[in-house]
């Protein structure tokens, strides 16, 4: 993989940022449309308010991307905690984003229900050819998770590139997540990563050789310096 490193998050941001607006200017131009999957959690609601301004938000055919969710929680439609009302607010809204462009997670079902149809719903957006999104985007949390690939959970076994229903004992919850596999076929990878809260989490993944994949989920992405970059500021990289 290749680490960038920033000397604050404005910076960090605006890197990534133009990043984004890069990759999704190659996929419209050579194939049309824009796959776009986002992460939850604070860390991405700065970046999406920086993609509505200048000079990102004219860089980018809006009408030719589409937006996926690399994880979700299992609560209501409208729930204050759902990934997609933050990425609704933030950047949906603003830049006028039409709902047929977007793709969220059903959850009127059960988890595992809601699980069968945003992989249905993928597979058919890419007409059953091999999904590969054109730009995937995570985080991690202090536990070393990433999407809902928590420590110690079963989908971390998953072998198959599609989506998963799983109970996380630790917040008492079900997620609903895209297996490793499935965001290790993205032509295009980023972390997102700021703060010193995150800095033993970050040194465990990337320097630890000792730690497991059952302990630090993250380290099941890929590591494809072609394809995967680390974006951190200095506090969360201060351990490397």
């Amino acid at each position: 993989m290749t680490i960038k490193i920033y000397d604050n998050t404005n910076d960090l941001i605006a890197a990534l940022a133009q990043t984004i607006c890069d990759v999704a200017k190659e996929a419209i131009s050579t194939r049309g449309r824009f796959n776009f999957v986002l992460s939850g959690g604070s860390s991405p609601r700065k970046l999406y308010k920086v993609l509505t301004t200048d000079p990102y938000k004219n860089q980018i055919d809006w009408e030719n991307t589409y937006f996926f969710f690399g994880d979700e929680r299992f609560v209501p439609k409208g729930h204050s905690q759902r990934n997609s009302l933050m990425a609704k607010k933030a950047l949906f809204e603003p830049l006028k984003i039409s709902k047929s462009n977007i793709f969220k997670m059903d959850t009127t079902g059960s988890p595992e229900q809601a699980a069968q149809k945003y992989a249905k719903t993928i597979a058919t957006h890419f007409q059953n050819t091999p999904v590969e999104f054109d730009f995937l985007l995570l985080g991690i949390g202090g536990n070393a998770h990433t999407a809902s690939l928590f420590p110690n959970t079963e989908v971390l076994n998953e072998t198959e590139a599609t989506i998963r229903a799983v109970f996380v004992e630790e917040v008492d919850m079900y997620r609903i997540t895209m297996t490793a596999p499935l965001i290790n076929q993205a032509k295009n990878i980023a972390f997102l990563v700021f703060g010193k809260d995150k800095s033993d989490a970050v040194f465990q993944i990337l320097e630890d050789k000792s730690g497991s994949v059952a302990l630090y989920p993250a380290k099941l992405i890929n590591s494809d310096d072609h394809k995967v970059i680390w974006y951190l500021d200095t506090a969360a990289a201060s351990k490397l």
